[in-house]
Parts: structure tokens; sequence; C-alpha cells
């Protein structure tokens, strides 16, 4: 499943209410691992066993807008990251779990006390029809929305495109506003401004912004790059840049030869120009550029860790709380260096409390067991550390709250 931000043309195509004859647009290209393809065998083979089924699975069910394939996952299956079962329960029909469509049908076959899932429903107590009645029609929409994604979109999109963490010497020597027109202490939406690379006693130490072929033009702004350390060792990962605003090149830095008042040949600094093109908070002299990504297509599939992986929570994205809930997003202690990838799930563990036993005499000190409290995905990694989306809480999720395997 795939959430996609960009831009896309509008065409029409026609397609039936089955996945079958829409699956092939641009859906083969997106990533099934190995594990994920072995597993969705074995169980299309075998089925799912009852008991792993959700206690109120619906015997059929229609997929429509708004729905997720975690949403989908938790109907029909107790555990929503296990998703390569739940496509393994009709790998005959869903060549590619990245494209399910709204008005597919999906029917719970539980004979033979192994439970399959299909989009044909079964003729009496037989197996299921090859026959399947559908009527086409002619649809205009964009493809990118066609089908249902893994999550929600607005739970991911606003950090994606403004939450960073960078390396201290990335962000030190990153280029900086350095002037504005007329003196003003503060830029916003329509602004110009000049920014130039980081120097040190007038000699870069990084290239100079250009806007020549093949460097970047469009930049994020950051300001206060806070430092992320480890909850347990106080090492510190990477540093959280509070993002700003956005920035677009106008014209390059240079240096220009000209003369003092005294007639001496000297050189002069001429700063880049750039235009702020969004803002979230104004701007100031001192704040960073920062690079614009380059847009991808992302896949998101949720799933537990192949290995054993554990961590801690580190922070809590924008700092305003102390606690955070479903739906919000944390800095985990973990990164691609430790094998987190994008769509692994883990299980938050909250440490038991101390306490004292005051049913005894003695008064002596217990602590309680560690609880399970929920469940978050990770959505983008870096070296050491990621942001994961909070899935499910029963309780507040604070920093220092351990993370492990689901399952």
């Amino acid at each position: 499943m795939h959430i996609t931000f960009g831009r896309f043309s509008r065409i029409s195509i026609a397609a039936t209410a089955l996945l079958g004859a829409t699956v092939g647009l641009h859906a083969q290209n997106l990533p099934i691992t190995p594990g994920q393809q072995a597993t969705a065998s074995q169980v299309a083979s075998t089925g799912v066993p009852l008991g792993d089924l959700a206690p109120n699975a619906p015997d059929s069910y229609s997929i429509k807008r708004g729905d997720t394939l975690w949403s989908i996952s938790g109907l029909f299956l107790k555990s929503p990251w296990r998703w390569p079962e739940l496509w393994g329960m009709n790998l005959q029909d869903i060549r590619n779990p990245h494209r399910i469509y709204p008005g597919q049908q999906l029917y719970l076959d539980k004979s033979n006390g192994r439970a399959t899932l299909r989009t044909r429903q079964a003729a009496g107590n037989g197996p299921p029809t090859n026959t399947v009645r559908v009527s086409p029609r002619t649809r205009s929409e964009s493809l990118a929305d066609a089908s249902i994604p893994t999550l929600a979109p607005h739970l991911l999109e606003p950090f994606l495109a403004e939450a960073m963490i960078v390396d201290e010497a990335t962000f030190a020597r990153a280029p900086r506003i350095v002037a504005t027109q007329e003196g003003r202490v503060l830029l916003s939406r329509g602004d110009r401004a000049y920014a130039r690379g980081e120097y040190v006693d007038g000699n870069a130490s990084s290239k100079p912004l250009s806007i020549a072929k093949g460097e970047p033009q469009d930049f994020r702004v950051f300001r206060n790059a806070t430092p992320l350390k480890d909850p347990t060792t106080q090492q510190i990962l990477g540093y959280e840049a509070q993002y700003v605003g956005r920035a677009e090149l106008v014209r390059g830095e240079s240096l220009v030869q000209t003369k003092d008042k005294d007639g001496k040949a000297q050189t002069d600094i001429v700063p880049a120009t750039i235009d702020i093109v969004a803002a979230k908070e104004e701007m100031r002299e001192g704040d960073r550029l920062i690079a614009e990504p380059a847009r991808e297509l992302l896949s998101y599939a949720p799933r537990a860790p192949a290995t054993p992986i554990a961590g801690q929570i580190v922070s809590i994205y924008g700092s305003a709380v102390a606690f955070a809930a479903e739906n919000q997003v944390v800095v985990i202690n973990r990164g691609a260096r430790n094998g987190l990838e994008r769509g692994h799930v883990m299980a938050i563990i909250t440490d038991g409390a101390r306490q004292r036993d005051k049913t005894d005499s003695a008064r002596p000190d217990m602590k309680l067991p560690n609880e399970r409290n929920g469940l978050l995905m990770v959505f983008r990694t870096f070296e050491q550390l990621s942001y994961a989306l909070i899935l499910q809480a029963s309780d507040s999720v604070k920093v220092g709250d351990h993370f492990v395997n689901p399952n």
C-alpha cells in the first residue's frame, strides 16, 4: 500500500469493481519483499487459523473510500501488522497488495477450520465459483487517489514535508540567511532575503549557493537544531531542526572586484538572493537553509521486523506536551543502522511503577510489571533515529518508554 505526494495527470480508465482488473496499473513496481511473498504464499495454501481472526470479523466487507490497509487488516485479523497473512488469504485475486480499490467486495470463508479471504463469493457450501458478473463503468480520477492507502495520508504528510533530522556537521555547514531587504527583522511569505554558505575567517567551508544546472534551487528553512539524546546513555544521536518555512533560490552568490574609497582593489561578497515561498513561522537572519529532498513514491507495508529490535522513545515531535497519544509522532533511538525500515511496527512498553507494599508490615519496595501500551509504526528512518506514528495507545506515551517487536 502506498501514499503518494506529487503531481499526477488525470486519465480515464475502465475498471470493474474487482481488484484484478486494475492491479496492473503502475502497481507492479512497488516493493514486495521476499519475506512478505513467502508468508503470503504459505497462508494462500493453508489459510489462517480461526483463532487468529478478529472476534467480530465480518463474513463480507465492501471496501470504501477512507479505508486503509491498517483498518482492513484489523477488521479481519487480531494483529493489523500481519498484513502479509491478509494478502495471502486472497493471494489468487490480489496479485499486488499495494493496490486495493474502493468497491472491491471481500468474502471471508471459514470452511475446513481455516480462514481464507476472497473477492469471489462461495456458491453454497462449496468452493468459490470462478464466474464473476460485473458491470463495466468509466471513471476519471487520479491514479494516486484510486487505491486505498496504508494509513490516512493526513497523519503523515505534515511530517514528511517538514520534519528533518541532521547531524551536527551538516547543520553547521548549512547556508544561512544573512540579510533582509530594508533592514526587516522578520520575514514572511513573499519577502526577499539574502543568504550565503558557511564561511570561517573568509574561507568557504561549504559550497556556495548556485543556480547552476543540477544544484538545488528549493530549500527548507530551519532554526535551532535541538540535540536528540539516547534516554539511557545520553549520547547525542542527531539533531532535530525546527522547520519554519521554505525558500527559493533566485540568484547565486558570487564575488566581485571593486575599489575602496582610497582606490585600492578589494573583493566584495555578493550573497545569494532568495524568495520566501512558504512560512510556518516568521524567519530571520541566522536561520539555516537545507536543500529540499527529492520527492519519492513512498510505500508503507505494516509488518513486524524480521529480527529482534528494541529501544526507547527519545522525544515527542513538537515538544509542546510531555505525553503523546494516538496519531502523534515520536522520535525513537533506532534507525537504519539498527535494521529499522519504513513500515516496521513495534509494541510500546510502559515501565512498571515503583511503589511500597503498604500491606506488608516491612513496607518493602516493589516494581510493578512492565505493560504493553500500544503500537507504533516507523515511517521515516535516519542513521541512528527514526520517526514513528503512534497507531494505538491505551495510556499516555512518554519519553523513555521502551519498544520491542510486537510478536
